[in-house]
């Protein structure tokens, strides 16, 4: 009962707990105000973050920035300005008022991450209660961040939400993807076209010879592998490339100085940020490291002050493309006017102001101890990048993103039923809209990966085709121009957008096929091996003495090696098998027809032999008989051996035949000397036809030359066929028609030659005597005087 009380209170306990309820502290923004639609805003406010140890003793210390970026500061304010003056238009969002919350990502993914998650959702504790946490998003739209490791975690990580990214400075290509970030937008263009166009600044100037220092993010990654292909097609080469993070350990950094200085190039490529270029500059300035031309991206060769006082030793000369310039009335008036308060969504400032003016804040609940600020403090006589309105290419970027989101959301709320952008010409709800609602206007969609862009004829770039990539080809990018062919032993998989690992095929012994064949073989086998025995266990009765029981024997060997040889044509080809595969079949197959030629040789000299005054059989005895198969086979080994020593049969991976597969096979090596062993084999049958189409109207007791004619026609007709079947048949079918021409020319042999007299032998053993064969030569030889 205890037990029992203890849970139920529990449960009672748990119940009256939030469905809701917030982990952590909340992270407020740095500057907010409310309005009937909102604007998320991520900015890099500050350099890094304050270096703390936790203690593990209670709840960890909010995470703190520091080192002001005033540059940032303009574009936040710069934000709030466009948010302003949209406000006060009439002919933009009338009667529509337009909120902000700006957050700053101390330049770090992990806390940009958290600011886009903090604009997601809310974070005020007081909202949490007993409702549902499903709850729509709070802003409609974030701008920023300023680069692009951030932007690639803010993108990644709310894309579900399909909340529109609008960044001012993200660059990196991989951005352009948009099947991975459906919701991201810039105002700035990618570096694909930046990298190429330091590509071709470096070729202009005849520099062929130079060093590479990146970013070690996704900015200098990616935008660095740009600039090294196209620089590469330009015909320049790369002396060394070095990565630097502006958290790098300072062993890190002095190596790549270490490399810049024993470095025989002239000429520096940097794609940093200007947080790596600021830390690798500090470190040449202490080893007075002077007399390079520097080539720089954006993010740093726009920056005045980078380049001020000392550091123009350094850096004075460097070249490099910048956002164009741009006018914004009013702005300057505008930013030479905020001041701090207390006041809610205006706390940014705080930091700024006393770095700035050197002096401490007073609040309400606190008292400034240490050079109080007076409040006289004057904007106007700072000369800083805050202040700087004379380059605001950058800060126009921001300015032109507020007004992109403002424009899209006056076209969803001036829509007209009929002529929405939405399926069936729809409009979006106007009193619940949503942010995936940023609406389309381009010629043609996107073409996804797996096919590439096809411009249509007449038309603008803007308007194209998405056609598939062809077999064997594929394009992972969006919007690809080209599709890229496979590597020879990949193919393309349905999708068109990945090459996988083409299939290996070639006949085995485990499937279907190789095992009937396997089977037939064996069985082949075993059925001359029992026929041998039963002509052993016979041989001294007049049937088998009758032809040539030394004859008929090497024939019944030779048929056993000719079905046991087909098993060398299955399974994976290797060095040993190829060779032996086409060297055993053409050997074994030569004393096989040599035996019955000599077997029809044979019949030919006995009944020769039978007629009054001719001997013929003493020139065509035992021992001549063997020096014939010798002969005969002799010469076929001869011509493999040629063949073996000149140009063997090989393994091959035959890539070429099908698109999807790779047919492993034996290479012929030499296709000469693989017909010279077939023909060979056709000029003994050919031979052996003839002479026993010849003997075939000879007595009964003679009468195996009939038998040799048939096997002999079945034997030539299945090796014409072969060669058409066998070139025109695909893959592992190559073999295994081959395979099917030994075991049906085998069977053919065995079954013709030797079926007859073993069903005499074990079935009508009265006729195997030699009075009944003498009897029929007598009567055979009467009927014809």
């Amino acid at each position: 009962m205890l037990l029992m009380a203890v849970i139920l209170t529990a449960l009672l306990t748990r119940a009256d707990e939030p469905v809701c309820s917030l982990r952590g502290r909340p992270q407020l923004p740095q500057f907010s105000k409310d309005g009937d639609i909102t604007i998320g805003g991520i900015f890099q406010l500050h350099h890094n973050l304050v270096d703390a140890k936790p203690a593990f003793k209670g709840e960890p210390e909010q995470l703190k920035c520091k080192n002001v970026k005033f540059r940032e500061f303009q574009f936040a304010q710069t934000m709030i300005f466009a948010t302003e003056e949209i406000n006060n238009r009439t002919d933009i969002l009338p009667g529509i008022s337009l909120g902000y919350k700006i957050y700053d990502d101390c330049s770090t993914i992990p806390l940009a991450i958290r600011a886009g998650m903090a604009l997601v959702n809310e974070q005020e504790e007081n909202m949490y209660s007993n409702k549902s946490c499903t709850k729509p998003s709070t802003v409609h739209a974030i701008i920023g961040p300023s680069s692009s490791s951030p932007t690639i975690g803010i993108a990644t990580t709310i894309r579900a939400f399909h909340i529109p990214v609008i960044s001012h400075f993200a660059t990196c290509e991989c951005l352009s993807n948009r099947n991975k970030y459906p919701s991201f937008f810039r105002t700035i263009p990618s570096d694909y076209y930046q990298s190429r166009a330091l590509a071709q600044l470096v070729k202009h100037f005849g520099w062929t010879w130079f060093g590479t220092i990146r970013s070690n993010n996704d900015y200098g990654n990616s935008g660095m592998a740009t600039f090294v292909k196209a620089a590469r097609q330009e015909g320049v080469c790369i002396e060394y490339s070095e990565a630097i993070y502006r958290t790098d350990p300072r062993e890190k950094i002095l190596k790549a100085v270490d490399v810049i200085k024993k470095g025989t190039a002239k000429v520096i490529v940097a794609f940093l940020s200007q947080g790596e270029m600021a830390v690798l500059l500090q470190e040449m300035l202490l080893q007075n490291i002077t007399g390079f031309q520097w080539i720089g991206s954006e993010a740093w060769i726009s920056d005045k002050n980078l380049a001020a006082g000392e550091s123009y030793r350094i850096l004075g000369g460097a070249l490099g493309f910048i956002v164009g310039n741009a006018e914004i009335t009013g702005l300057e008036e505008f930013l030479l006017n905020v001041r701090p308060s207390d006041t809610p969504g205006n706390s940014g400032l705080k930091d700024f102001w006393e770095t700035i003016f050197s002096c401490t804040l007073t609040t309400q609940n606190k008292t400034a101890s240490v050079n109080p600020c007076t409040g006289s403090e004057n904007l106007a006589e700072v000369k800083n990048q805050y202040t700087d309105v004379t380059d605001l290419g950058t800060a126009n970027d921001v300015y032109e993103a507020v007004y992109a989101v403002a424009h899209s959301l006056h076209n969803l709320f001036t829509c007209e039923s009929g002529q929405g952008p939405f399926a069936g010409k729809t409009c979006a709800n106007k009193k619940k809209i949503e942010p995936w609602q940023v609406p389309k206007s381009a010629c043609s969609e996107s073409c996804p990966p797996g096919t590439r862009k096809a411009v249509q004829k007449g038309k603008p770039v803007c308007c194209f085709d998405c056609i598939p990539c062809a077999e064997g080809e594929i394009s992972n990018q969006t919007d690809s121009i080209d599709c890229m062919k496979c590597p020879l032993e990949y193919r393309s998989n349905n999708q068109r957008n990945h090459c996988i690992l083409k299939a290996i095929e070639f006949l085995s012994f485990g499937e279907i096929m190789g095992m009937l064949l396997m089977i037939l073989s064996l069985i082949g086998a075993c059925l001359t091996t029992a026929i041998a025995i039963v002509f052993f266990h016979y041989r001294d009765t007049p049937i088998v003495k009758a032809n040539n029981s030394e004859l008929s024997f090497l024939l019944l060997f030779s048929l056993a090696l000719c079905f046991l040889c087909s098993l060398t044509f299955i399974g994976q080809p290797s060095e040993w098998s190829c060779m032996l595969r086409h060297t055993a079949f053409g050997i074994t197959f030569v004393l096989c027809i040599s035996c019955v030629l000599g077997k029809t040789i044979v019949v030919l000299m006995a009944f020769r032999s039978t007629l009054p005054g001719n001997n013929m059989m003493k020139w065509f005895g035992p021992a001549q008989q063997r020096l014939t198969l010798f002969a005969f086979t002799f010469i076929q080994a001869l011509i493999c051996t040629f063949w073996l020593i000149t140009s063997p049969p090989f393994p091959n991976k035959n890539m070429n035949s099908f698109t999807d597969r790779i047919i492993l096979e034996c290479d012929l090596g030499s296709a000469a000397a693989f017909y010279a062993v077939l023909g060979y084999i056709g000029f003994l049958a050919a031979m052996c036809f003839v002479l026993a189409f010849l003997a075939r109207n000879l007595p009964d007791n003679f009468n195996e030359a009939k038998y040799i004619t048939f096997s002999m026609l079945i034997f030539c007709a299945v090796w014409i066929t072969f060669i058409p079947a066998y070139i025109s048949s695909p893959g592992k079918y190559t073999v295994a028609v081959e395979i099917f021409a030994i075991l049906a020319s085998s069977f053919g042999l065995l079954f013709c030659i030797f079926a007859p007299k073993c069903y005499i032998i074990l079935f009508k053993p009265e006729k195997n005597t030699k009075k009944h064969l003498m009897g029929k030569v007598s009567s055979k030889s009467l009927s014809k005087k």
